[in-house]
């Protein structure tokens, strides 16, 4: 799921796609990590809860 995020593209992950994207962001090597992966779960979290049925992220 991680291969769908770019600098300057879009992505949007539904409901069943979320489960992957945090199942990635676990197996990220910790040099990889930093403050964008917790709050690439907290978003996560908030479609997961089922407030919002997509996670957008807008590229510049």
């Amino acid at each position: 799921m991680l291969w769908a995020l770019t600098p300057y593209g879009d992505a949007v992950f539904n409901q069943r796609q979320v489960p992957l994207l945090l199942a990635e962001l676990d197996r990220l090597p910790a040099e990889l990590g930093g403050d964008w992966v917790g709050q690439a779960r907290e978003l996560c979290q908030v479609v997961e809860r089922g407030l919002h049925l997509y996670l957008w992220f807008i590229g510049d």
